[in-house]
């Protein structure tokens, strides 16, 4: 082998050191590799950054965009609340109507958003029928997974390996070419894990006590927030007067939570009433969420909560007046714009063995701590010593919208409850417009009138056109590492074509597997395909492996859709392990799962899925066209 294949061989090698530790994010393993193939003169900086301008890369950006307006407008919630309004109590109907539902909505939008948005309600169902949420969690993932194996858009690697045929010159693969497959495994999987699988999974009673969702109401009276806190009004003397709530420090040096300032509102003559006596009507006083650059009044009246002796002594330090706490103060902290919600931190949370000093938790997500709560742990943590545990729950308070943004980051939080549920979103009243533009998004992808990077844009343009979302949260729905992670890795695949390691690895599996027909070396692609989506991404996995099953296809001088369509299944088929897929390290925490259980429940799932696209795929893919 020259030198070329070696410097090649040795950039993938330690890509994939690197996804499987995880010593760096993926997205920025994908921007090495472009960087090492640049400087090492295996590609030029075009094929490098070609990635980039791929039409699959902008496809997918797009469908995460559609994706949001779809979670934006509430209508992902609504059709999936009313599936599973019919699921009933028992654990084989449960299981049947989640995996349906959730296989429904991935099959259209994100399988991580579908299991993002279903994962608070089947906790709640499994609360209220006294079902273990261990039995259920898995099959939502699962589900999940399988569902985005029956559409074109279902997950990247079929928009992928359709591009990829495109560039080959073959026909793409159409949007409903994945049904008939996916609707085989899909059924398969349901039966496999209502008749095997669910007796495979833990029944971790102990998880419903610590996930259990709450309304915010139910959080104020279970935190007991009533209870700790307190009423500080700036006086005339007071030296927090003309400055700001950063520079007052009030909440560093006090461990004093601010929660909310209640300021005069002008009078009829466009002045203050901030004299010694002072209204005690709710409507005199405007309700002001706080912020570092808010700067203090006379006659504020702050409301805090924390120590009775911390309050006290920073009421003495800057002159400010005590007053008694009102019932209703807890309650003022829930309105459309700002709350309370629970998270969860899961297993691999970066939070976790780190105290919220440390992590600067309020400056780097814009929300405040409440209050940690522990499994098995009987009163208050301390907020600012207490390093954090897995299982361990944050009351956090803050911007709804900064509370949603928490599940973006679904490696560290799980976020119970529906907190999108109080935004008061104009974009809520637009379901009826962003269903239409769907339908017109499937019409178009259906009749295949124009090319599917072009009809998803289209759809993604109009959605931002309408108000479905706006643009500001267009971009904040496109999961950018994502986007990174192929446009990055895209060129790789260059590069080991290029240098002939892709046609060097189709040969070997060629000669070794090719004599035993063409179906035995689908298997070998689906195998390896599958191995490696249990440590990888799906959609790394798929920019590796692909062009090899086009070059094996091509050395046998077959038709390669059935070997790329077995790759793109396998890659779905990310059911061993807990980081194979965002969705089964989302349901781990809260179904207190551990590496085995997936190992024991999904082994089996990705046999019976090799089994049936050996079987099916000669049969609606024919080798020889």
């Amino acid at each position: 082998m020259n030198t070329e294949i070696w410097i090649a061989l040795g950039i993938l090698a330690a890509a994939i050191l690197l996804f499987i530790t995880e010593w760096l994010r993926v997205d920025v393993v994908a921007i090495g590799v472009m960087v090492a193939l640049m400087l090492t003169g295996l590609l030029t900086p075009q094929e490098a950054l070609s990635g980039f301008s791929n039409p699959a890369v902008l496809t997918i950006a797009a469908l995460f965009i559609i994706g949001g307006a779809i979670m934006q407008t509430g209508l992902a919630r609504a059709i999936g609340g009313r599936l599973l309004l019919i699921a009933g109590s028992g654990t084989l109907r449960l299981t049947f109507i989640i995996m349906g539902t959730v296989a429904l909505l991935s099959a259209f939008i994100s399988d991580s958003g579908t299991v993002a948005v279903l994962l608070p309600a089947v906790t709640s169902m499994a609360l209220s029928t006294g079902i273990s949420s261990s039995k259920l969690l898995i099959p939502l993932s699962y589900g999940a997974l399988l569902g985005g194996a029956t559409t074109l858009i279902g997950t990247p690697p079929n928009i992928l390996v359709s591009d990829l045929l495109h560039e080959s010159g073959y026909t793409p693969f159409s949007f409903f070419d994945y049904t008939p497959i996916g609707l085989i495994i899909l059924s398969a999987g349901v039966v496999y894990m209502l008749l095997v699988g669910r007796r495979l999974l833990p029944d971790h009673k102990l998880s419903q006590v610590i996930q259990k969702v709450h309304t915010p109401e139910e959080l104020i009276e279970l935190y007991k927030l009533p209870d700790n806190l307190f009423r500080l009004r700036v006086r005339r003397g007071s030296t927090l007067i003309n400055k700001s709530l950063a520079a007052s420090r009030i909440s560093r040096e006090f461990e004093l939570i601010i929660l909310r300032i209640l300021r005069p509102k002008l009078n009829s003559i466009g002045i203050q009433d901030v004299g010694e006596t002072f209204s005690t009507n709710p409507k005199d006083y405007e309700n002001i969420s706080p912020d570092p650059e808010l700067v203090f009044n006379v006659g504020d009246i702050v409301i805090i909560q924390g120590d009775a002796g911390d309050m006290s002594h920073a009421a003495a330090i800057f002159n400010l007046g005590v007053l008694p706490a009102e019932f209703e103060d807890a309650f003022s902290m829930v309105t459309n714009e700002i709350g309370i919600a629970e998270i969860l931190l899961p297993p691999r949370s970066a939070l976790v063995g780190k105290t919220i000093v440390e992590i600067r938790f309020g400056s780097r997500y814009n929300l405040t701590v409440l209050s940690i709560n522990r499994p098995d742990t009987a009163g208050t943590l301390p907020l600012k010593e207490t390093a954090l545990r897995f299982g361990d729950t944050l009351l956090v308070q803050g911007a709804w919208k900064n509370i949603l943004k928490l599940r973006d980051k679904r490696r560290d939080f799980v976020v119970m409850g529906e907190p999108e549920q109080m935004l008061s979103s104009p974009a809520r009243k637009k379901a009826p417009l962003a269903l239409g533009i769907m339908g017109i998004l499937m019409i178009l992808l259906i009749t295949n009138v124009i090319p599917i990077v072009t009809a998803s844009l289209l759809a993604a343009f109009a959605l931002i056109l309408t108000g479905c979302l706006t643009i500001d949260e267009a971009y904040e729905a496109v999961d950018w590492r994502s986007i990174v992670l192929i446009a990055g890795m895209l060129p790789m695949s260059i590069a080991l074509e290029k240098t002939g390691i892709i046609e060097i690895v189709a040969e070997g599996m060629t000669v070794s597997l090719g004599e035993m027909g063409p179906v035995a070396l689908m298997g070998g692609l689906f195998l390896l395909t599958s191995v490696l989506t249990q440590v990888l991404s799906n959609t790394a996995t798929t920019v590796l492996i692909a062009p090899i099953g086009m070059a094996a296809a091509s050395n046998l001088g077959i038709q390669p859709q059935a070997f790329l369509m077995a790759v793109s299944i396998a890659a779905s088929m990310a059911f061993a392990t807990p980081v194979a897929s965002p969705v089964n390290t989302l349901v781990m925490g809260t179904g207190s799962y551990r590496f085995s259980d997936y190992i024991k429940a999904g082994a089996p799932l990705i046999l019976i899925a090799l089994i049936i696209s050996l079987i099916t795929l000669p049969y609606l893919w024919p080798f020889n066209g």
